[in-house]
């Protein structure tokens, strides 16, 4: 029986090193690789091939998001299951659109794990049920009145995390390291996020966060 070869793709190494004996344990499956960010995941993809790339979202120098946007620019064959801790409505929605075939979140049962992996590889999409309804309500909510009319549904999820850093002083280093991302990294989102919600200076974006209420309040914890 061919095994099922999974790339695994997380900046924890302990992650990795539990993942990898919790997978090989499987008959059907095999890790044949791994990488602590997206950058080394697309290098090994030049040169290994994989059937599963399990994928984190928060990683340094590449996060996840980008990484898949560019397996999917070079088409790389590779399906792409996340793997993370968000359960965020913009980071499901984003990474699926992107083009990850299924989204699972790290406190996930083993077999749930298993389960994913082998619709995955079988061609077929996987959302846990909290993740499936997460879509639906948004597809229920959702109107593009609504969306034209707030500037703040066009961001990323990404760009709104740079954004409520920004606003509530981080400096572009802080950030970098809040995020774990690069300073030019985080200097991109800044700009893409300002050209969307049609922002020159930082006050402005100060502004709008007053607006619409990003702001911690008092007592609050950022």
């Amino acid at each position: 029986m061919s095994k099922l070869r999974i790339l695994l793709a997380d900046d924890h190494s302990v992650l990795r090193a539990g993942l990898k004996l919790l997978l090989n344990s499987e008959a059907d499956f095999s890790v044949v690789g791994e990488a602590a960010n997206g950058e080394e995941v697309l290098r090994l993809l030049e040169h290994k091939t994989a059937d599963i790339l399990l994928l984190d979202l928060s990683m340094p120098q590449m996060g996840g998001l980008e990484c898949i946007r560019e397996i999917k620019s070079r088409g790389l064959a590779v399906k792409i299951l996340v793997l993370t801790m968000y359960a965020d409505e913009q980071y499901v929605k984003e990474a699926m659109q992107a083009g990850a075939m299924g989204y699972v979140e790290k406190n996930a049962l083993d077999t749930e794990l298993f389960i994913a992996l082998r619709t995955v590889a079988q061609g077929h999409r996987y959302l846990s049920a909290q993740n499936a309804q997460i879509l639906l309500n948004s597809l229920l909510t959702d109107s593009p009145h609504e969306l034209n009319d707030d500037p703040y549904t066009l961001l990323s999820a990404r760009e709104r995390e740079v954004l409520k850093l920004l606003v509530r002083g981080h400096s572009m280093s802080q950030i970098a390291e809040i995020l774990c991302i690069s300073v030019k990294t985080v200097d991109t989102y800044k700009t893409r996020l300002m050209e969307k919600l049609n922002c020159s200076r930082k006050s402005e974006l100060v502004e709008y966060a007053l607006k619409y209420s990003l702001l911690p309040s008092k007592g609050q914890i950022s």
